[in-house]
């Protein structure tokens, strides 16, 4: 079961999976953003705008949620790299009927990069807005979830067009 000509890097010899070692990779600032979207009916969204979902301030927890979950990411992702995060930036907009906007940056100063801390933080900020409001609307829809750029390491820096989704 020799090499494989895959360009991924999470297999060993054997085929199988294994956390890739960076100990000869240069340590640089890294950054990525990520970012999703919760569909919701304008009525629940309007209740989150006013502050009133009964389990408190949505957007509040929702960015202590995804901050957590940045910090926590290698807990989640069998291969993911514990990271010392340098910040974590949550950013709420909305569409003003019926869509919140979840955005999370992530930076680091290492020798891997931080895409998994910004798609984990960004679903944990919607999971959370679910669940605070589930109550008031359980037909909400978490989607898409997508890297929107990310700088330093390596393989160089990408930023999504408008066309990828």
């Amino acid at each position: 079961m020799g090499e494989t000509n895959s360009p991924l890097t999470h297999f060993n010899e054997q085929g199988r999976a294994r956390m890739v070692d960076i100990s000869d990779k240069a340590e640089t600032s890294r950054s990525a953003t990520a970012r999703t979207t919760v569909t919701m009916k304008p009525a629940t969204l309007a209740l989150i705008k006013e502050g009133k979902i009964g389990k408190g301030d949505v957007l509040a927890v929702a960015q202590i949620a995804a901050v957590m979950a940045a910090k926590k990411t290698s807990d989640w992702i069998p291969m993911c790299h514990p990271l010392s995060l340098t910040g974590v930036d949550i950013r709420f907009t909305d569409n003003g009927t019926n869509e919140l906007h979840i955005e999370a940056t992530v930076r680091t100063k290492g020798q891997t990069g931080v895409e998994m801390e910004a798609l984990t933080a960004v679903s944990a900020a919607a999971l959370t807005v679910y669940d605070m409001c589930k109550a008031a609307e359980k037909s909400m829809v978490i989607e898409p979830t997508l890297l929107m750029s990310k700088s330093g390491g390596k393989s160089g820096d990408f930023l999504r067009n408008d066309t990828e989704q």
